[in-house]
């Protein structure tokens, strides 16, 4: 099975911090020691870059091209950005998100994207403009990517960060109690750790979907044209056991709630407020159904303890 956490189609990106400033001699193709943007330089402008000229630099390199006003990112903020990327010796873009109508979605420091994104994004203010050069070992590596990117390529990223967003490490909303003893019993505690998903023995499980808050919060609540920060406990009702804890990787996930496929999850999603953390049972039919997903058996209610943290 497809991680749920990883729902979300992650494109090319991210690797290690390093130096912002000149570089000695330019020419008109470079510019602070990176290929220089030749069109569109202002922030929000979709820019074109030169192609690079020489040997590109050995280590991550980071040209704040304008530095916004916003606040400072750092690890675990969800950055919103658009990006044009480009190698070293190219001159047309491998992928942008510039002109596509919606930014992306970045975790920072999560590993969800290359490392010279994760690295060189820490850091930086929300309004910036960023030129990324990523040496290959904190990009694609001798693998490359598809067609465009060969095996030890350099890559050049121009990248505006549109919005920042805090997320907290988990749910705080007000106590509810759980008192039907026929549902799993969700932990309450507040810290990030590892939440508790108790399954009664011996009990059939519902059959109709369950979305009953356990941390009842107070901010906006969730509609299907938002990207939803959560992290989840997941687990099978049958078996007691968890396929996929997003707590216990500290890390948390971004779905879009217009692309998620599981209806369970969306239905019980929807309507729900930030800060909240809720009890999800989710029968087969809104689940995968008679399909086997992965470690998930054909036929299984899914038991979610979900932290809602934030939208997009």
């Amino acid at each position: 099975m497809r991680r749920l956490a990883g729902l979300l189609v992650v494109p090319l990106l991210l690797l290690s911090a390093a130096a912002c400033g000149d570089s000695g001699s330019d020419s008109a193709q470079m510019k602070n020691g990176a290929p220089a943007i030749t069109k569109g330089e202002k922030f929000g402008e979709t820019p074109t870059l030169s192609k690079g000229s020489g040997e590109p630099p050995k280590e991550l390199k980071v040209v704040t091209v304008s530095e916004g006003t916003g606040p400072v990112l750092k690890k675990g903020d969800i950055a919103q950005v658009n990006y044009y990327g480009q190698v070293w010796d190219g001159k047309e873009p491998f992928d942008q998100s510039f002109g596509k109508g919606k930014p992306f979605d970045v975790t920072i420091g999560a590993g969800m994207v290359i490392k010279g994104w994760d690295q060189g994004l820490e850091g930086k203010k929300v309004g910036s403009r960023l030129e990324l050069v990523i040496p290959p070992d904190l990009g694609y590596g001798d693998k490359g990517s598809g067609d465009k990117i060969k095996p030890n390529a350099t890559l050049v990223f121009v990248v505006d960060i549109v919005k920042g967003t805090s997320v907290p490490v988990s749910a705080t909303g007000k106590e509810i109690p759980q008192e039907d003893k026929a549902l799993p019993k969700i932990g309450t505690n507040t810290d990030g750790k590892e939440v508790s998903v108790t399954v009664p023995k011996d009990t059939a499980p519902p059959a109709k979907l369950v979305s009953n808050y356990v941390l009842e919060g107070d901010g906006p609540v969730v509609k299907d044209t938002d990207s939803v920060v959560v992290k989840f406990n997941g687990k099978t009702w049958k078996d007691d056991k968890t396929f996929e804890s997003t707590y216990a990787t500290d890390q948390t996930v971004t779905w879009p709630m217009e692309q998620l496929s599981v209806k369970g999850l969306k239905d019980g999603l929807l309507g729900k407020k930030v800060n909240s953390r809720i009890l999800l049972v989710i029968p087969p039919d809104q689940a995968f159904g008679d399909k086997e997903q992965g470690t998930i058996p054909a036929n299984s209610t899914l038991v979610f303890s979900l932290d809602i943290l934030a939208v997009m």
